[in-house]
C-alpha cells in the first residue's frame, strides 16, 4: 500500500519506532585501553620457555598494545631478538625497565630481586609454584600492592585449566619419546623398541594416573603398539580415559598385588599422579622397584610435586637419569622445557586472547571482575592475599576476592 493512498502512514510508522521499546546491549567499556606488557628473560633453573612468541607479539602490537622484551629472553626457545622486534616489540637491554611495565608476564615466579623491580600497583602474571615458595614471597608482593595471577590456576569456561592441560599434553607425548630413547642401546638400555612388531611381543608400559599426561602417554604408546596398563584410584578418571582413547585397555585401581606384579613385568613405568593438595602420593615402594627387570625405565612426571616412587630424586635436563636396583630413573621436573619452542607456542596461544579480552574490557581490573573463570587465577589483589589455600598453607591472613571487588566497584 502506497503512502499516497494512506496519508500519515509514514509518520505513524516513525512514531511507533520512537516509542516502541527496543532491545539494548549492556554498555561495556571497550577498545580504549592500551596495555604495556613486559617480558623479562627467565633466570629460573632449567626454564627455557617464554610466555609470548613473536607471532603472539605481532597480534598484540597490531592491536595497539606495547610489548617490551628483554634481550635474549627467547634464546632458549630458539627465538632471536630481531624476530620480536620485527613483530613490533621493543627490545630492552635493561631488566629493570622490563619489570616497570603495566603487566609483567613471565613463566617462573619472580625472585625477591625481580619483585623489587616491579612498580607498585602493577600486575604480575606467572606460574605459582607453591613447592618452591615461602611466606615471605607473598608478603613482598603485598608490600608493593601487586595484583598477582597464577596462570596455572586460571580456568576456562568449562572448568578445565588450559595452561595445565597444554603442558600435560606436552609431557604426556614427550615421556614416551624419552622412554623409547632410554630403552635403546644408545642409552645402555634393554635394547628393545618401544611398541611392537610382527612376531615380537610388545613392550609393556604401566602408567600411574589417569589424567591428561596419562592420556597422551597412553595414546602415543598404543600408537606404537605397546601393551598399556593404567592405574588410578578414581574410577571416573579411568572411565574417562578409556572413552577418550576410544578402546578397551587394561585399567585398575591401585591394588597392591596387581600393581606389584604389573610393575615387575613392565619395561616402562610412568608416574603421572597429580595431588589434589600438597605432595604427590608415593605408591611404588623401593621393594617393588628392586623386583623390576634390569635396564627397565621409570619416568616420574610427578617429581614436580615430590614424586610417586620411593626411589625418586630430582634430576636435570643436563643430567637426567640415575640407576638404582639397575633400573633407570628419569626424574626431571618441568618436562615441557625439554621442548621449549612447542611449549612457548602453546602458552602464547593461551595468553594472547586473555590480554586482548582484558584490553577490550578496559584493563585487568575489569577482566578479573567480569570473568569468574579468570578470577580463579588471582591470588593477590592490589596487595591483599585472596586465596584461602595459600593462606592456610603459609599461615597468612586473606580476604575473599568477591568481597574485595564488591567494596571497590
Amino acid at each position: 500500500m502506497s503512502s499516497s493512498t494512506k496519508p500519515g502512514f509514514k509518520e505513524v510508522a516513525q512514531e511507533s519506532q520512537i516509542y516502541h521499546p527496543q532491545e539494548a546491549l549492556l554498555k561495556v567499556k571497550s577498545g580504549s585501553h592500551k596495555l604495556q606488557i613486559g617480558i623479562p628473560k627467565e633466570i629460573g633453573w632449567q626454564e627455557h620457555r617464554i610466555p609470548l612468541t613473536p607471532e603472539g607479539v605481532a597480534v598484540l602490537t597490531s592491536n595497539g598494545h606495547e610489548v617490551m622484551v628483554e634481550t635474549g629472553a627467547g634464546e632458549a626457545s630458539k627465538y632471536a631478538d630481531h624476530e620480536f622486534s620485527d613483530a613490533g616489540a621493543t627490545i630492552s637491554y635493561s631488566t629493570k625497565e622490563v619489570f616497570e611495565n603495566e603487566i609483567v608476564l613471565k613463566i617462573q615466579p619472580p625472585t625477591d630481586a625481580e619483585i623489587d623491580m616491579i612498580k607498585t600497583g602493577k600486575t604480575l602474571m606467572s606460574a605459582l609454584q607453591l613447592g618452591n615458595l615461602e611466606a615471605s614471597y607473598f608478603k613482598k608482593l603485598a608490600s608493593k600492592k601487586i595484583t598477582a595471577i597464577g596462570f596455572e590456576m586460571i580456568e576456562d569456561k568449562v572448568g578445565s585449566m588450559p595452561v595445565v592441560r597444554a603442558m600435560s599434553e606436552i609431557a604426556g607425548s614427550s615421556v614416551m619419546l624419552i622412554a623409547a630413547e632410554y630403552l635403546s642401546n644408545v642409552k645402555n638400555g634393554k635394547g628393545v623398541i618401544l611398541g611392537g612388531i610382527t612376531g615380537v611381543p610388545p613392550t609393556s608400559v604401566v602408567i600411574l594416573g589417569a589424567g591428561t599426561v596419562a592420556e597422551f602417554a597412553a595414546r602415543t604408546a598404543l600408537g606404537l603398539g605397546a601393551d598399556v596398563k593404567i592405574f588410578d584410584n578414581r574410577i571416573y578418571r579411568l572411565r574417562r580415559i578409556k572413552y577418550n582413547l576410544g578402546q578397551q585397555i587394561f585399567t585398575s585401581t591401585l591394588d597392591g598385588v596387581i600393581l606389584t606384579n604389573s610393575i615387575a613385568e613392565a619395561d616402562v613405568v610412568i608416574g603421572a599422579l597429580r595431588p589434589s593438595h600438597g605432595r604427590a602420593p608415593v605408591v611404588v615402594t623401593e621393594e617393588m622397584i628392586s623386583n623390576m627387570q634390569a635396564n627397565s625405565i621409570i619416568i616420574d612426571v610427578s617429581i614436580d610435586n615430590g614424586g610417586c616412587f620411593e626411589t625418586s630424586a630430582v634430576t636435570s635436563h643436563k643430567s637426567p637419569t640415575f640407576r638404582k636396583h639397575d633400573v633407570i630413573h628419569y626424574c626431571v621436573p618441568n618436562i615441557a622445557s625439554r621442548v621449549p619452542r612447542t611449549a612457548s607456542t602453546a602458552v602464547s596461544n593461551i595468553f594472547v586472547p586473555y590480554i586482548l579480552q582484558a584490553a577490550n574490557l578496559g584493563g585487568m581490573d575489569n577482566m578479573i571482575r567480569e570473568n569468574n573463570w579468570f578470577m580463579k587465577g588471582v591470588y593477590m589483589y592490589k596487595g591483599t592475599l585472596c586465596n584461602s589455600d595459600i593462606a592456610e598453607k603459609y599461615e597468612l591472613q586473606y580476604k575473599d576476592l568477591d568481597l574485595i571487588i564488591m567494596t571497590r566497584f
